[in-house]
């Protein structure tokens, strides 16, 4: 019988987090724990573990004495370091809770090197690239011009991972994440915004022309990618845009939920955004399309994979 591989989930009770969650437990000899502090989470979205392999504990990772606790408990062999606080207007309106931030990659950075980790995958994000200059835009060559509090926030994630790497031997893998959308995301979030609006025959509001363009990534894509380079070699210390390489602009976003979901919502134009809506996101995938053989759902796919399990938790 293989040992256990005991997992540490930050935030996996988040829209990622979970589904990542969802597919550890798949294996019966990982033992996966979720640190979560339930801001933007919620311990519905966590999937049943019919081989009882999963542990839930409410916990906010920038209190050290909490996440310290867990880290005597159990002995990790990973870290999946997702716990964030996030969303645009969230993380705009609490620039002092993104910077608290820090104090959770510093926790976890020190406990992880202090025991048997072998590898932390943190959940970066397409934000730290700021407003870019280069399309598309390659985790190599493309400068990080990030001036919003989360977005510096996550460079320094960044930052910490390489350091401890050099200093410490600690190895990781960081994931850009580019928009990524799934049933359980949940409803302040473009998407699933727009969708629950949609089915309400509600007005859908747009900051701006709507001219401004996203990829949007399906969780199962994600999932996928991330899952796979976390465990091998090809992953290891490396840094890994994860996303879909087709822009839409925000408007044909609107049209195309109201055209799929049959709804009589009209779209209402409100002003564009002072800071964080940036006018393009495109991101360079070819690290992402190599670690497995996928297909990468088109937006209408992927939308309409939502609409036939969404359960849209608040």
């Amino acid at each position: 019988m293989e040992n256990k591989t005991n997992i540490l989930v930050t935030g996996g009770a988040g829209n990622v987090g979970s589904a990542l969650v969802e597919r550890l437990i798949e294996n019966p000899n990982n033992f996966v724990v979720v640190a979560d502090n339930l801001l933007t989470g919620s311990i519905e979205k966590l999937p049943e573990a019919p081989n009882n392999n999963l542990e839930f504990v409410k916990c906010d990772v920038n209190i050290n004495e909490a996440i310290s606790n867990i880290f005597e408990t159990y002995s990790f062999d990973y870290v999946f370091h997702y716990a964030a606080l996030v969303g645009v207007k969230r993380t705009l309106d609490n620039p002092l809770m993104v910077l608290a931030d820090i104090e959770g990659f510093k926790n976890i950075l020190e406990l992880s090197k202090n025991s048997k980790v072998k590898r932390i995958i943190f959940s970066s994000s397409s934000e730290v690239y700021g407003e870019p200059v280069d399309y598309p835009q390659n985790e190599k060559t493309t400068p990080l011009n990030a001036q919003l509090p989360y977005a510096i926030v996550k460079n320094i994630g960044e930052a910490y991972l390489k350091s401890y790497q050099q200093a410490h031997g600690l190895d990781f893998t960081i994931f850009r994440f580019f928009n990524t959308y799934g049933p359980k995301q949940s409803k302040d979030f473009v998407i699933s915004k727009f969708i629950n609006a949609a089915l309400n025959n509600k007005n859908i509001t747009i900051y701006g022309d709507g001219s401004q363009t996203r990829t949007f990534c399906y969780i199962e894509n994600n999932i996928n990618a991330t899952v796979y380079a976390a465990f091998n070699d090809t992953g290891k210390n490396q840094t890994i845009n994860i996303g879909n390489n087709i822009e839409t602009p925000v408007l044909e976003l609107a049209k195309t939920i109201i055209k799929l979901t049959g709804s009589k919502s009209q779209i209402v134009h409100l002003p564009a955004l002072e800071d964080g809506d940036m006018t393009r996101r495109n991101p360079d995938i070819t690290i992402m399309k190599s670690l497995v053989d996928q297909e990468i759902y088109s937006l209408e796919d992927g939308l309409k994979k939502v609409l036939e399990n969404t359960t849209f938790i608040a």
